[in-house]
């Protein structure tokens, strides 16, 4: 791992903001590729945060403050990315958030750094939102995609509730759906209606590139 690459990954493990924007500062002068840092270095980083965390190892404050960490590092990276890279897909907005009653939001940050570094315009409502909340920002933005995490498996009902509003309100269809986090499952996806089910972030862009 480069030198760089490590200072992103331990920015992540020390929740050291200012250390991240040094790193993305030093890596895009350098005139090197932004998302190398990102894979390399900070969703590195990120994901052996939530493994930790995941093992009990990690308590939830410094997960939070980790996640604070990743999102401003992806938006100082996403903002050093030159005009019109990857802009095909700016004309696509996706509404995401945690789903309500779940704080939890690590996987949705490394899923909408990737969304926006693909070019993709995404609004991120952040954690414990309503399903109200998810339609009304949908349609205030026109957004083709409305995207849920759900880490715990009592707030997967959330997202089933999202699929039945969308099917009252007739808009079912006309805003697709995404539905992500550890307890979710193919099948739980294909139970509720969802039209995308995302395993990853990675597996996430390419299946809203997939329903375009």
């Amino acid at each position: 791992m480069s030198t760089l690459f490590q200072d992103a990954f331990d920015s992540i493990m020390e929740q050291n903001e200012a250390k991240a924007l040094e790193t993305v500062k030093k890596h895009v002068g350098s005139g090197a590729d932004p998302m190398e840092l990102m894979n390399e270095g900070f969703i590195k980083g990120i994901t052996k945060v939530g493994d930790l965390f995941g093992s009990g190892k990690l308590f939830l404050p410094e997960l939070m403050m980790a996640a604070d960490v990743m999102l401003a590092a992806s938006q100082a990276l996403n903002e050093s990315m030159p005009e019109g890279t990857h802009s095909g897909y700016a004309h696509v907005h996706i509404t995401a958030a945690t789903v309500k009653g779940d704080i939890h939001d690590i996987g949705k940050g490394i899923g909408i750094a990737l969304f926006r570094a693909n070019g993709f315009t995404v609004h991120d409502l952040g954690r414990d939102v309503d399903t109200e909340t998810m339609i009304e920002d949908a349609l205030k933005n026109e957004s083709k995609f409305i995207a849920t995490s759900a880490l715990l498996t009592t707030t997967l009902s959330e997202q089933k509730k999202l699929e039945e509003t969308l099917k009252k309100a007739g808009l079912k269809g006309k805003i697709k759906t995404m539905v992500a986090g550890a307890p979710v499952t193919p099948r739980w996806a294909n139970r509720i209606g969802a039209d995308i089910y995302a395993e990853d972030a990675y597996a996430g862009v390419k299946g809203v590139i997939g329903a375009l």
